[in-house]
């Protein structure tokens, strides 16, 4: 379907090129891309909502195709950890960001230059236009080609930089989604020995519930070891309810 405003048009065009995509593929649909980038702010009914939606599970699904093939060696805690901070809104806007999406971005009223949400809405947009590509060729072939580099240039980042493999944020997002709730941190210093790997030790507590207990040298480094206790205990326990359901 062709899009009614030649302008618009040419907009998306130049989008789809700068993914190095083929914008005269037959099957490319053309009005799920143009609501990919259009804001509730300028349609109630026609905005991107939906799609971002469908996009959700479309990111996370090339996320993990991506990993299990770069990084074939990691554990499954480790690419669970990866994958949530890949497919993070801040990670997702960046992207969204360096791609230009502001230039494609149909945004109206007070809400365009309202800067506090413009990440949110750039990582909105960018699962959106990740489900308009996957419902028109119903695989990931005009997906992993522009966002696996993105994505490796992401985890090499963090792979380089264990305190950037926050388990305290992939835990943080998990308990949200699933439980609406946040994790507890009890945390208390049992010695005062400088650098000593046991000097702090952490608890964290989810629904009344102890998840783990963990030491670090710090207080930072106690709590993170022990979110990578809780997260990988609540992510082996998912992989194993999903495998019985198979």
């Amino acid at each position: 379907m062709s899009i009614q405003y030649p302008l618009r048009h040419k907009q998306l065009i130049s989008l789809i090129s700068r993914l190095g995509l083929d914008p005269e593929a037959p099957q490319l649909r053309w009005d799920l891309m143009d609501l990919a980038l259009t804001h509730s702010t300028i349609s109630a009914e026609k905005n991107y909502e939906q799609l971002e939606f469908v996009g959700d599970a479309v990111v996370k699904l090339a996320s993990a195709a991506f990993l299990l093939r770069q990084f074939p060696e990691l554990k499954v805690g480790d690419f669970t950890a990866l994958r949530s901070q890949l497919v993070s809104d801040r990670s997702l806007a960046v992207i969204a960001d360096d791609l230009g999406f502001d230039r494609y971005l149909l945004v109206g009223g007070s809400a365009a230059s309202d800067r506090a949400g413009r990440s949110s809405r750039l990582a909105d947009s960018l699962e959106a236009v990740l489900a308009a590509l996957y419902l028109s060729t119903q695989d990931l072939s005009w997906v992993h080609p522009w966002i696996d580099p993105l994505f490796l240039k992401q985890s090499e980042a963090i792979l380089a930089d264990p305190a950037r493999q926050n388990y305290k944020a992939a835990l943080q997002n998990w308990t949200q989604g699933i439980w609406k709730t946040l994790p507890q941190y009890r945390t208390r210093e049992v010695n005062s020995i400088h650098d000593d790997p046991g000097r702090f030790v952490s608890q964290v507590w989810i629904r009344d519930q102890l998840f783990g207990e963990a030491v670090g040298r710090s207080m930072k480094a106690a709590e993170q070891a022990v979110a990578q206790i809780a997260y990988q205990t609540l992510a082996a326990a998912d992989n194993s309810a999903n495998a019985s359901l198979e």
